[in-house]
């Protein structure tokens, strides 16, 4: 379902051994001594480095947080994020912008198939 009215037209995707960060972003992310774009980028590969793979998807989740970075500013991060984690050696995608996404997700019972992190 589309949330943004100029939200570019999505097609379905299947993807197998990825991480997948669920990013939602605030206004204080978007601050200018704000670290949150370097520790997302870090705690990804930190991530993806522990399963022995390069491939990172980033997807905006912002409907259940309290404030809500603005929408253009938010997807700005996830693109620096992107194309840093791509400067690297990883190939990383982004869900759709500005859609609720049905999303099928398989997770290993591990303790790092599910890992939280505030910052």
């Amino acid at each position: 379902m589309k949330t943004l009215d100029d939200a570019p037209q999505a097609e379905p995707a299947q993807n197998e051994k990825v991480v997948v960060a669920f990013v939602h972003v605030e206004p204080k992310d978007l601050e200018e001594k704000s670290s949150a774009e370097t520790k997302l980028v870090k705690n990804a590969k930190w991530l993806a480095r522990k399963w022995g793979i390069t491939n990172v998807i980033l997807h905006s989740f912002t409907h259940l947080g309290e404030e809500k970075a603005e929408p253009e500013r938010a997807k700005a991060l996830l693109d620096r994020t992107q194309e840093r984690l791509k400067s690297t050696g990883y190939r990383t995608l982004q869900t759709p912008y500005g859609y609720f996404l049905d999303l099928d997700i398989i997770a290993p019972g591990h303790p790092l198939a599910r890992v939280y992190k505030e910052f």
